[in-house]
C-alpha cells in the first residue's frame, strides 16, 4: 500500500451474469482527499462504492483501509459511511431519528447522540425540520437529512452516491458550494459518485473517470482531465456544449510547422504531437475555441450558421461547412446582428492552440 494512501483499491474485478462490471480497477486515495468517481449511467460507479462499503465482495482484487486488508471485512468494521441517491430514509421516523440511527446502532449515549445530530443538522441547515417525518420534507431537505445521516458517525471514509441527482437545479448549485465546506469540517476521505461533469469539476481534488468497459480511463485533477483528456471517450464527457471531434490527418508544411485541414482550410496546429503527424487521427476542439468573427482573417473558416442555442450566459452555435462538416461553437453572447445571420454564411475563427489529438484507432 502507498505510504500516503488511506484507501487503496488494487485490481478489483466483479461480474454479474458473466458480464464484467468492474475490471482491473486500481485507485489510491489519500487521507482527507475528495475523489469524484465520474462516468455515464451504468458504468459501475454505484457497484464500486458498494465494494468499498462492504455491501459486495469483489470476484478478485483487494481493498485496503489504513494499510489493513478490508476486502472481506464486514461493513460495520470498515469505518465507512454511505449515502444513496434515493435518500433511503425510514418513513416512520423523524428526521432526527433518521440521522441518529447509525449512532444508536453503535451504542452512543443519548446526550452524545443529541449533540452530534443537532450539530450536523445545523451545519446542513435542517435543524428546523428535525421533528418532521420524511413525508413532510422537500426533496432538498430529504437529501440533506440523508447526507447528515452519512456524516454524523464521523466515519473516516464517506461514500456519496450521486446525492444531488434527485434535487432541483438551484439546490444542486447551492450544495456544490456547500459540500466542500461540510466535508472539510469532518476531515473525511470522500468518494463522490456523479454523472454530472460540472459536479465532478467542482467537488473533486481529483476525478476518476469510470467508463462502460468497467475501467478507469483517467485519474487526475479536474483541470487536467478537461484540458488533457486521456482519450476521446473522456474528452466527450466534459464540456457543455460537448467537444468537437473531427477526423484529420496532420501534415508538416515546408516551414516545418504542423497544419490541420478543417473544412477546406489549412490551420496551424501547434499542439499536435509529432507522433501523429502524417497519420489519421481525431482532433478535439472545444466549442469556446470556435468563435464567429465579422470578416475573413487568419485561421478563419467559412461556415453556414445553421442554429443558435442560448445556454445561460453563453450561446452555442451550430456551424456547417459546404462539405457537410458540422462544428459547434460557443459565444459569450450573440447580438441581434449576429443572430440575424442564421442560415447565412459566416466566418469563424478556429483556434487549435488548445486542441487535443487522439490516434484514430482510439
Amino acid at each position: 500500500m502507498s505510504q500516503q494512501s488511506h484507501l487503496e483499491l488494487t485490481d478489483l474485478n466483479i461480474a454479474f451474469g458473466g458480464a464484467s462490471v468492474i475490471r482491473d480497477l486500481s485507485l489510491a486515495v489519500s487521507r482527507g482527499e475528495s475523489v469524484v468517481i465520474f462516468g455515464p449511467s451504468g458504468s459501475g460507479k454505484t457497484t464500486l462504492l458498494k465494494l468499498i462499503a462492504g455491501n459486495m465482495v469483489p470476484d478478485s482484487g483487494s481493498i485496503a483501509i489504513n494499510g489493513q486488508d478490508a476486502t472481506r471485512l464486514e461493513p460495520e468494521h470498515r469505518g465507512v459511511a454511505m449515502a444513496f441517491q434515493t435518500f433511503a430514509l425510514y418513513p416512520h421516523m423523524s428526521a432526527f431519528d433518521n440521522i441518529a440511527s447509525p449512532l444508536k446502532q453503535k451504542g452512543f449515549d443519548r446526550n452524545e447522540i443529541d449533540r452530534r445530530v443537532r450539530a450536523t443538522a445545523s451545519m446542513l441547515k435542517i435543524e428546523h425540520v428535525l421533528s418532521h417525518n420524511p413525508g413532510a420534507l422537500s426533496n432538498g431537505q430529504k437529501q440533506r437529512t440523508a447526507l447528515a445521516r452519512a456524516l454524523v458517525p464521523e466515519a473516516d471514509i464517506v461514500l456519496l452516491d450521486d446525492p444531488l441527482r434527485n434535487v432541483d437545479a438551484k439546490l444542486r448549485y447551492e450544495m456544490r458550494l456547500e459540500l466542500p465546506r461540510v466535508i472539510a469540517e469532518f476531515n473525511a476521505t470522500l468518494l463522490y459518485v456523479t454523472q454530472d461533469f460540472k459536479e465532478a469539476m467542482a467537488l473533486g481534488d481529483r476525478v476518476a473517470v469510470l467508463l462502460d468497459d468497467g475501467t478507469l480511463h483517467q485519474i487526475d485533477t479536474p483541470s487536467a482531465v478537461y484540458d488533457a483528456p486521456a482519450d476521446a471517450d473522456v474528452a466527450e464527457l466534459f464540456g457543455d456544449p460537448p467537444i468537437n471531434l473531427l477526423d484529420v490527418r496532420p501534415t508538416r508544411g515546408g516551414d516545418g510547422h504542423v497544419n490541420v485541414c478543417i473544412g477546406d482550410t489549412e490551420l496551424p496546429a501547434p499542439s499536435c504531437p509529432d507522433s501523429l503527424v502524417e497519420s489519421d487521427c481525431r482532433v478535439g476542439i472545444r466549442p469556446e475555441d470556435v468563435q464567429i468573427v465579422d470578416e475573413q482573417a487568419d485561421n478563419t473558416v467559412a461556415f453556414l450558421l445553421e442554429t443558435t442555442l442560448p445556454l445561460n450566459v453563453r450561446t452555442a452555435t451550430r456551424l456547417v461547412h459546404d462539405n457537410g462538416l458540422a462544428v459547434t461553437g460557443s459565444e459569450w453572447a450573440l447580438d441581434e446582428s449576429t443572430a440575424s445571420k442564421k442560415n447565412t454564411k459566416v466566418w469563424a475563427r478556429v483556434d487549435l492552440s488548445n486542441a487535443v489529438y487522439f490516434p484514430a484507432a482510439s
